[in-house]
């Protein structure tokens, strides 16, 4: 079984900093990780994904304040949140495009991690 299990939230300051970490328990293999975010009333939308070699992407609405990062070795992937805005204040959540062991790909979810920036 594979759990998908998000930390890191919290109630900041506009301008401020926030890391959230989602580390994947289980036997998975992972093509990519991601971030996304939903706001009360809003579309869940993808915030940054990390590939599997390395490469990152990000909505026009981070870039430049937000950097994605892992590691392999313990499944886990980061989002550091910098300068962070009223805006961003959501409810952020995991994704892992994976398998396990004798499945096809799919997309796993974590339970989320409020983030709350305040003006």
């Amino acid at each position: 079984q594979v759990q998908l299990v998000e930390s890191g939230g919290g109630l900041v300051q506009a301008g401020g900093s926030l890391r959230l970490s989602c580390a994947a328990s289980g036997t998975i293999f992972i093509k990519a990780m991601s971030w996304y975010r939903q706001a009360p009333g809003k579309q869940r939308e993808l915030v940054a994904t990390i590939t599997s070699d390395g490469s990152t992407n990000y909505a026009d609405s981070v870039k430049g304040r937000f950097t994605i990062s892992r590691d392999s070795a313990k499944n886990t992937v980061y989002l550091q949140m910098n300068s962070l805005k009223p805006e961003d204040t959501s409810l952020y959540y995991c994704n892992a495009d994976a398998r396990v062991p004798f499945s096809g790909w799919g997309d796993y979810w974590g339970q989320g991690t409020q983030v709350t920036v305040s003006s």
